[in-house]
């Protein structure tokens, strides 16, 4: 029997049966025809069924259909045995035919949903995310594609217990409307796609030959890649990138000078000099283009560029040039301004930027830039902790993905471990698949509340977690290398190399999939009323048991799962609305607007920078996955003060983030810090920039904000962040 064997002439009733149909009509029973069907459900399950297993639906469904002894059956009657016969062979199956078998209803329902959020779209404006400007047309079109998208992913990609536990609040998944779509964040290989040359939009671009050229050609990159991709899209060492570009604009510059008869060494000097104004007028250029060009989703993507580590003098002219135009900001002369993209982390070396270092001038200028902007954050390459710990033994930078995002280890030829002692760890053109988060103070109130074991609880929801990353990792690696050939195709992703017909499964293995946590400190308060800051032994062992959970199902999986303190932007209000509609008001844990983030001490906490930092210094190897650590810097731009405190954060290992609260008044141009009126012209139209997170945001804009209420309440409660 093949597989193309017609089961209907196999397997047939005792008598003649018919199927009542909707309309009435009949039409004779044929086994084949629910094999055809179940087959369609079994594909959406991302399954198959066996042709053992394809004969055992036939005969159960013959033997129920012969039981009930009638000769015409109603189709919600033979949908019924249908599903039942499918409970018993391969239950995933079966609740992929019974949300399909529904779908008319549903979307109904969906569409109605589609609707309304489209209105309120249209209407009042979205504030999910703060890196997206729905006023624009392209934007709202873009919302009301997630929010469809969103709906599609519920009803035909979760299960009955995960969407259970969204809707209560236990865990949160991240991004839903793009998650069957693409990835998540990245370190995208640039250098690797220009090398040679590539093709992008049915058009070969040749490796560019100048410094200018390659600025253009790689913005255009970076809009496009990032375009097919949801999450932070990053740029590591991005001056190791543009040297071998400026090598070539300064050898055209000098042999043009000598053919002019000007002598090798002033030709040489000039050649420099232009050299320099390339770079500056290209990082100029794409701070214009990151900040003005909205990618199809809708948002301005979220772009990083990493820099510090580089000693030969066209890197040091690239980190240079980043940091003085971003200093020096955007607009109208005397009205200029910080851009938000690309963030900038600055790579630090205690050997190169500490006291005495080789670039200690360009730590310093760095220091200077994160006084005027907050930009750049910084990451410790040789202090205590997980990054630092890669970089001295193998070399190896991991910058962050974003905001926070950290990948872990995957070695070229072992894998998960490394096959020996001469192995290396590769990161460059690797991505994540997505996060799904924990809500923990959910999580230990429903334990208390059904007088159940707090961690049998938390492993429950645990395991939902990695029974979804595992199904998307099967997904997406069914996927096609022609939705992202950037990546894919052209080198953009580690192996890619992929025609554009070939399955992308391959690339899936070296990814990382995210468990994040919020509300640590909620949870701490809600365990025995302490905050992080008086008692954190209860967090400390839930995180402790998480590493050990994850630990494990990473070597079960072969998958490298990572934990991560989630950055909870429109989350951080969502979950205090969930936990209150079960739980209700608790003091300390639901009565504001809005939970902490990860390990972060509560905002309103009124701590000095040093204390903030010692501690959550004792969660910092616990969220290997994706982490920051920021302080308040109330100086009034005290560049000692904050050198001092970045040193000391780079001693500890941290990857650090400067906050200030920057304010302008778009009318006379004047700024300062923390300001609501002008103090020169009285104007409110003033233009702020705070964290967000890991990242900055504009809090107001032209007298709005793209900013969620529970955010700004929490903006405007800060002490210690």
């Amino acid at each position: 029997m093949g597989a193309d064997m017609d089961y209907g002439k196999v397997y047939k009733p005792a008598k003649d049966v018919f199927i009542v149909k909707k309309d009435g009509s009949l039409e004779s029973f044929n086994v084949q025809k629910v094999i055809n069907a179940v087959s369609k459900s079994a594909y959406r399950a991302l399954t198959e069924f066996s042709e053992d297993e394809n004969k055992k639906i036939c005969e159960l469904i013959i033997e129920k259909v012969d039981r009930l002894g009638e000769d015409k059956i109603p189709i919600p009657r033979m949908h019924n045995i249908v599903e039942d016969v499918l409970e018993q062979v391969k239950p995933i199956v079966a609740k992929s035919y019974r949300d399909y078998r529904n779908y008319k209803q549903d979307f109904v329902r969906m569409l109605d949903d589609v609707y309304k959020k489209s209105q309120s779209i249209m209407y009042i404006g979205d504030k999910e995310n703060s890196n997206t400007d729905s006023a624009l047309v392209s934007t709202r079109r873009s919302l009301v594609f997630n929010q469809l998208n969103r709906e599609l992913y519920q009803k035909f990609f979760l299960t009955t217990e995960e969407i259970q536990a969204c809707r209560d609040g236990y865990i949160y998944i991240h991004d839903m409307s793009s998650r069957r779509d693409t990835m998540n964040c990245c370190l995208f290989d640039i250098a690797s796609v220009l090398k040679d040359g590539f093709e992008m939009g049915n058009i070969w671009y040749n490796e560019p030959k100048t410094l200018d050229t390659a600025f253009d050609v790689m913005g255009d990159i970076v809009l496009s890649a990032a375009s097919q991709q949801y999450g932070g899209f990053t740029i590591p060492s991005v001056e190791y990138i543009l040297e071998p570009y400026a090598k070539r604009s300064f050898e055209k510059a000098k042999a043009k000078y000598i053919s002019l008869g000007i002598d090798e060494t002033k030709a040489s000097e000039t050649a420099l000099s232009d050299v320099k104004r390339e770079f500056e007028q290209g990082f100029q250029g794409w701070e214009y283009k990151f900040n003005t060009v909205a990618s199809s989703r809708g948002d301005y993507p979220f772009i990083t560029v990493t820099a510090g580590t580089g000693t030969s003098d066209f890197q040091k002219m690239a980190t240079e040039a980043l940091l003085k135009v971003h200093m020096e900001g955007q607009g109208m002369k005397g009205k200029k301004k910080p851009v938000l993209f690309p963030k900038i982390v600055f790579l630090y070396d205690e050997k190169l930027h500490g006291e005495g270092g080789e670039l200690e001038y360009i730590f310093d200028l760095a220091i200077k830039c994160s006084s005027k902007t907050m930009y750049p954050d910084y990451l410790s390459l040789t202090g205590e902790g997980y990054v630092p710990s890669v970089y001295k033994k193998y070399g190896k930078i991991i910058s962050p993905m974003g905001c926070r995002a950290f990948l872990s280890p995957w070695f070229e030829r072992g894998g998960m471990e490394p096959a020996d002692e001469e192995d290396v760890p590769v990161f460059m053109g690797r991505f994540n698949i997505g996060v799904v988060s924990l809500h923990l103070p959910m999580i230990l109130a429903r334990s208390r509340k059904e007088g159940r074991d707090f961690y049998e609880l938390l492993d429950y929801y645990l395991e939902l977690i990695r029974n979804l990353h595992l199904r998307t990792y099967a997904y997406l690696g069914e996927m096609k290398a022609s939705t992202n050939p950037l990546a894919y195709c052209m080198g953009g992703f580690r192996g890619g190399h992929l025609g554009l017909s070939d399955k992308i499964k391959p690339l899936l293995d070296s990814a990382t999939a995210s468990f994040g946590i919020t509300a640590l400190n909620e949870l701490q308060r809600l365990y025995n009323n302490k905050n992080l800051t008086e008692d954190a032994g209860f967090s400390l062992e839930v995180m402790e048991h998480i590493n050990r959970k994850i630990a494990e199902y990473k070597k079960e999986d072969h998958r490298l799962y990572a934990i991560y303190g989630t950055p909870a932007e429109n989350l951080c209000g969502l979950q205090v609305k969930q936990f209150r509609k079960k739980y209700g008001i608790i003091e300390g844990v639901s009565d504001r607007e809005y939970v902490s983030n990860s390990f972060h001490c509560h905002v309103t906490e009124d701590l000095t920078p040093i204390e903030k930092q010692d501690y959550e210094k004792r969660f910092w190897d616990l969220f290997n996955g994706g982490k920051i650590q920021y302080v308040k810097y109330p100086v009034d731009y005290n560049l000692k003060a904050i050198k001092t405190l970045v040193r000391r954060a780079m001693k500890m290992g941290f990857y650090e983030g400067v906050n200030l609260s920057l304010a302008y008044c778009d009318d006379c141009g004047h700024e300062e810090l923390s300001m609501d009126v002008c103090p020169v012209c009285g104007s409110k139209n003033l233009t702020k920039i705070d964290r967000m997170n890991g990242y900055l945001s504009y809090s107001r804009t032209h007298g709005d904000t793209r900013l969620n209420d529970a955010k700004m309440i929490e903006i405007s409660e800060r002490r210690s962040m």
